[in-house]
């Protein structure tokens, strides 16, 4: 191998190794991109029985609730539900058919916070659980920025490395010319 094919060859090297498309994730298989959220995902919950399915939806103070059967998802007619959030009750007023809402008198704090629904509805009653997973837009921030240092860091171990083995390789090529040299 000749010494500019050699540099040619490394250049090569770490420019696809140093490219981005070399660090895509799981799953990616060159298709059309996912159009991004428009905004962050509300934090939401849902705690499920044999009888009763319970989703919320927290935007702020409102924490809004839907109920449903959990045999067939027909919302919940007449029915009543006490909810208690990290072991404070909470005031639920109905708002339409299998909806209620509940305004909180201080945001959640960052983590997870218990949740505990009674339900009674048609004759029936129910006790559902659930956890809501509640994070700052700080949080969120700070996760995609260290995600960025790995992929940045990878990319640079990836080049430095080509660039050992190129070094490597062209020591190895002049000791071997040099050997030949001398025989």
């Amino acid at each position: 191998m000749s010494q500019s094919s050699f540099w040619r060859a490394a250049a090569l090297s770490s420019l696809l190794l140093g490219s981005s498309a070399t660090w895509a994730g799981d799953g990616h298989d060159h298709g059309e991109a996912a159009p991004a959220p428009a905004a962050a995902a509300l934090p939401r919950f849902a705690a499920v029985s044999d009888d009763f399915e319970l989703v919320g939806v927290l935007n702020g103070q409102r924490l809004t609730l839907y109920l449903d059967h959990a045999a067939d998802n027909r919302p919940v007619t007449d029915g009543e539900l006490t909810l208690e959030l990290g072991g404070q009750q909470v005031k639920v007023s109905s708002h339409g058919v299998g909806e209620f809402e509940a305004d909180l008198t201080e945001p959640l704090s960052d983590g997870e916070t218990s949740i505990m629904a009674t339900i009674t509805a048609q004759g029936q009653s129910d006790l559902l659980t659930g956890v809501l997973d509640v994070h700052s837009e700080d949080a969120e921030h700070e996760h995609a920025v260290a995600s960025g240092r790995v992929v940045v860091l990878g990319g640079g171990a990836a080049v430095l490395g080509v660039g050992v083995l190129a070094w490597a390789l062209r020591r190895r090529t002049r000791t071997n010319g040099a050997l030949r040299g001398a025989a």
